[in-house]
């Protein structure tokens, strides 16, 4: 099969490889170096939280969020709230080797879908000591979908017809981790937050997705008023800045839920290296009940990177010849 992901990942992904982590309250595991496994020491931070004029904690800077930790828990983790070191540092050690991208095993097809080198992929080095992303339901699932959604996805059908049906993401127009919500995925995992009393801008390294949180204290637009990241507004609970966003597009699908997603995000600054980020996903026609992710993200020195994806770029071409070639073939297209 021809790999769905369309454009060279550039230079902008190289800046992620590098970046530093830190300890903090979330516990994390010793950061490991790469196959072998090498500890790298994780740097000392401060405990003050820096405060902007207005008195409200300073969220300004470059996040990393790429994590080894997986967003629903693993068998491995089944019936556990938390993990200790060794069984975090062994996890991630593990996921390090089956996700590397220069293996050979597999066979042809195995090898194509791979698609890069692992020198272009940044999975992270960081785990934190709980056993998935999810946080809430206590299992660390993503819950049941409704009979809705399940209709919902039994009526899609093989999308190759045109360059319009296909992904926002292979379209290079939206970020597949840039959300919202945001959730650690294959590179550029970076995000930098610009805050004013009146406007706070998230600006995500994947496709320079950047969303415009309004803080005025004005109502969601009316309904009619769809957009790819939804309709932001946000405010202060104490030291947490919350967004709470709506009006989502059809065309959004975030996880194949519906345009009446409502999404709230909470971003504390838990020190002068931490930030966690919270997000609670509400759709009653695609899930069976919310659910809540945590993921801890750290300060890096790194600039964001322009991510040069275009929506003209040679591999959609690719990916229909493909198609054309599987229908030719008599192959079912999934």
């Amino acid at each position: 099969m021809i790999p769905r992901c369309s454009g060279s990942f550039r230079v902008a992904s190289i800046v992620a490889i590098a970046v530093l982590g830190a300890a903090g309250v979330f516990a994390q595991a010793p950061r490991i170096a790469g196959a072998g496994g090498k500890r790298i020491a994780a740097r000392s931070t401060g405990t003050g939280v820096p405060r902007a004029p207005d008195g409200h904690p300073d969220l300004q800077g470059t996040w990393d969020f790429a994590q080894l930790t997986p967003l629903e828990r693993p068998s491995d983790f089944a019936g556990k709230e938390t993990v200790t070191e060794e069984e975090a540092e062994e996890f991630a050690q593990r996921r390090i080797e089956t996700s590397n991208k220069d293996r050979r095993d597999g066979g042809a097809a195995a090898d194509v879908e791979r698609a890069y080198n692992d020198f272009w992929w940044d999975f992270g080095t960081r785990i934190a000591k709980q056993p998935s992303l999810i946080v809430d339901p206590p299992d660390g699932r993503i819950p049941s979908l409704t009979p809705e959604a399940r209709e919902r996805q039994a009526q899609r059908k093989p999308l190759y017809d045109n360059p319009e049906e296909r992904p926002l993401a292979e379209r290079c127009i939206l970020g597949f981790n840039s959300g919202p919500p945001m959730v650690p995925s294959a590179y550029n995992n970076n995000m930098q937050l610009v805050q004013t009393p009146h406007h706070v801008v998230i600006l995500n390294e994947m496709i320079h997705s950047a969303r415009i949180v309004d803080m005025s204290g004005r109502p969601h637009l009316p309904a009619s008023m769809r957009f790819l990241t939804g309709d932001s507004i946000g405010h202060w609970e104490h030291d947490t800045f919350v967004v709470d966003t709506t009006n989502f597009s059809k065309e959004r699908a975030f996880r194949a839920a519906s345009a009446n997603m409502h999404l709230v995000e909470r971003f504390t600054r838990v020190d002068r290296e931490t930030l966690r980020y919270e997000f609670t996903v509400d759709d009653p026609q695609t899930w069976t009940r919310s659910w809540t992710a945590s993921i801890p993200m750290i300060r890096t020195g790194e600039r964001i990177f322009e991510y040069a994806c275009h929506e003209a770029n040679y591999a959609l071409a690719g990916v229909l010849q493909g198609a054309r070639y599987q229908e030719k073939q008599g192959t079912i297209l999934k």
